[in-house]
């Protein structure tokens, strides 16, 4: 080997460990990577509190039993239909399933308050003092077998879409909490035996509006989609408004009437 040939050698080497040297020097300056934070941690917006509902739709359908086979803006199908023509409140009293109207499917369309809580850093809790349930979502693997009258919720934090998948709005510090919610005993959508079957998956956007100088809004848009007895997916939106505290906080059990 040459003069030449052993100088660009040991220029390749020098080169070679300064460039190890400049990587090692950047890794060790590096952070350890971090864990990513807890759901509680990241959430976009705080649903904590008590909530009391705003009933500013469908007052007729909610505030009073609706008579039997009333099922305007429901797209029931034939066999819909058919088991909403059923409907015999005592009959469900007397099978003691007079909580057919305050399943995850329906509850929320019951007039009253929520009270939202978080479990612990990856589970959210929603009792309602409207028939004294408790609905819990989980953030990740569920703890639940479900087909009981709330099912199994799976939730997460929706950053990029406001309700039912539509584009952000102007307000500050959007974030939904999205709710898919499956494996739930049949219910009834409104009171008077109006039906959602065991197949039937929901899915839910929890949205917080914080109006300038006045209150704060919780909006739950609803899809709840079921090939047993719904032609077409249902939708629906229901309000409430927050609390400064229990006031008014008052668990009933459920009544089929």
């Amino acid at each position: 080997m040459t003069n030449v040939q052993i100088r660009e050698v040991n220029l390749l080497a020098g080169v070679l460990a300064i460039l190890v040297l400049a990587t090692s020097a950047n890794t060790y300056g590096q952070a350890p990577p971090q864990p990513p934070a807890s759901p509680k941690a990241a959430a976009p917006i705080d649903l904590t509190g008590y909530w009391v509902s705003l009933v500013t739709e469908d007052w007729r359908y909610r505030m009073l039993t609706p008579p039997k086979g009333d099922f305007t803006s429901v797209p029931l199908n034939a066999a819909g239909r058919k088991a909403a023509g059923e409907w015999d409140p005592s009959k469900d009293e007397a099978a003691g399933e007079q909580c057919r109207a305050y399943g995850a499917g329906g509850i929320l369309r019951v007039p009253g308050r929520l009270h939202i809580t978080w479990h612990d850093d990856n589970t959210i809790k929603l009792d309602t003092d409207a028939g004294a349930q408790t609905r819990v979502f989980y953030f990740g693997a569920p703890q639940s077998q479900g087909g009981d009258w709330q099912g199994i919720s799976v939730a997460s934090w929706d950053r990029s879409a406001g309700p039912l998948g539509l584009p952000p709005g102007p307000l500050p510090n959007r974030g939904s909490l999205k709710v898919v919610t499956t494996r739930m005993k049949p219910g009834y959508l409104r009171k008077n035996g109006i039906p959602y079957s065991a197949d039937a998956v929901m899915t839910e956007y929890f949205d917080r509006f914080d109006v300038p100088g006045s209150d704060s809004l919780l909006v739950v848009s609803t899809e709840l989609v079921d090939p047993t007895y719904l032609s077409q997916p249902f939708w629906n939106s229901t309000h409430f408004k927050k609390q400064n505290d229990a006031s008014g906080w008052s668990p009933t059990p459920c009544s089929a009437r």
